[in-house]
């Protein structure tokens, strides 16, 4: 058994984000992960870093997206001197392209509200309608009637991401414990807690943060939390590597550092199921090539899909036991753009022993889900 003063479960870019900035704080810290044949949401990452469009009918969420997304290169560059890992991370603006004149008009209207509710903090974009869009992006089709642009988005690539912030977790003297797949947590008389993987007892620790993905809402019940999660397929498509060369992320298309193209996006409520769908990817390429006409000469290289969290309103989630206090539970589905305030501002929380009440918004308590005894 290992003893921690933290134990983080979950291994993927949540967990990992939090158990990075923990190990800064605290060498006593575990990051307990499943392995590769877990759910893996980051698989479903498109590596967006983005605050277009984010937060609507809560304006702290907008407010925490570019919290994150101003945080964003310090963070990058602090993983890369430390770790020798670059997670290929860009800041030029990104685009929120509509294919046709609905689309542009439903975006327009959610930026205009979000625009509103922000007040005097402002909601930074512009519009850009074709054919001047064709000056920011080369080979837009002639049938994109136009998109938005936000300076704050950028992209980076979630794979390095999570790498780095492991590699960094070793550096900082922390632990990690694969092949782990916590099943049952015990509260001790005493304080602190005992997570078992069957009946084989993995760690102790005094404080533990659930950041298991689609795991989080049985553990996390466990400890008298209710977190409603649920799973989203979302399917994504990769092109061979081009010459054509995109300059800004958006929306729908992104150009990875290698030259490829990733496209989506997609959703689908089909509970956990992992397989792809020929319709999905069909629509996934007839909408990105509306948007990028020249993507239609290039080959497609592979294809797959995974499973999101969601929420049931789609913004985080972030609960703290009355019971056990030393026990919190974190679930987003914003990984990689919430990564930077999540590996350097949510340690501070655990270690201060409570949620800020400027963050108190994330609460379950705003699904009114009763928690279990």
């Amino acid at each position: 058994m290992k003893s921690l003063d933290i134990a983080v479960i979950g291994g993927g870019l949540l967990g990992s984000a939090f158990a990075y900035g923990l190990s800064k704080l605290n060498r006593s810290v575990g990051l307990i992960d499943e392995g590769d044949n877990a759910i893996r949401t980051a698989r479903g990452n498109f590596g967006l870093v983005w605050v277009q469009g984010k937060g609507r009918g809560m304006p702290q969420y907008a407010r925490w997206s570019l919290k994150s997304a101003n945080e964003w290169l310090a963070f990058s560059d602090e993983l890369g001197e430390n770790t020798g890992t670059t997670v290929g991370y860009h800041r030029p603006g990104g685009f929120c392209i509509a294919v046709d004149e609905e689309e542009f008009r439903a975006n327009l209207k959610i930026l205009a509200q979000l625009r509103e509710e922000a007040g005097d903090d402002g909601y930074e974009y512009e519009v850009v309608e074709n054919p001047a869009l064709a000056n920011q992006l080369p080979g837009i089709g002639p049938e994109v009637p136009g998109a938005t642009y936000c300076p704050h988005d950028g992209h980076a690539n979630p794979l390095r991401l999570l790498r780095a912030l492991q590699e960094g977790l070793d550096l900082n003297g922390g632990a990690y414990l694969p092949h782990s797949c916590i099943s049952r947590i015990v509260p001790l008389g005493s304080g602190g807690f005992e997570l078992y993987s069957g009946g084989r007892l993995v760690a102790g620790c005094d404080k533990l943060v659930i950041a298991a993905g689609h795991g989080a809402g049985d553990l996390a019940a466990q400890l008298g939390l209710a977190v409603p999660v649920s799973p989203v397929q979302g399917q994504i498509v990769v092109t061979e590597r081009s010459v054509n060369s995109l300059a800004y992320p958006t929306n729908y298309v992104r150009q990875t550092d290698e030259g490829s193209f990733m496209l989506g996006p997609s959703a689908r409520d089909v509970g956990f199921d992992l397989d792809t769908q020929t319709s999905t990817l069909r629509n996934i390429v007839r909408q990105c090539t509306r948007a990028f006409p020249y993507l239609r000469d290039l080959r497609i290289q592979r294809s797959w899909a995974a499973l999101r969290i969601m929420t049931p309103d789609g913004f985080p989630v972030y609960a703290q036991s009355a019971q056990f206090p030393g026990a919190f539970s974190f679930s987003c589905h914003s990984g990689v753009t919430l990564a930077a305030v999540h590996a350097q501002e949510v340690p501070q929380w655990v270690l201060d022993g409570k949620i800020p009440d400027a963050y108190q918004c994330f609460g379950p308590k705003r699904f009114n889900v009763p928690a279990q005894a």
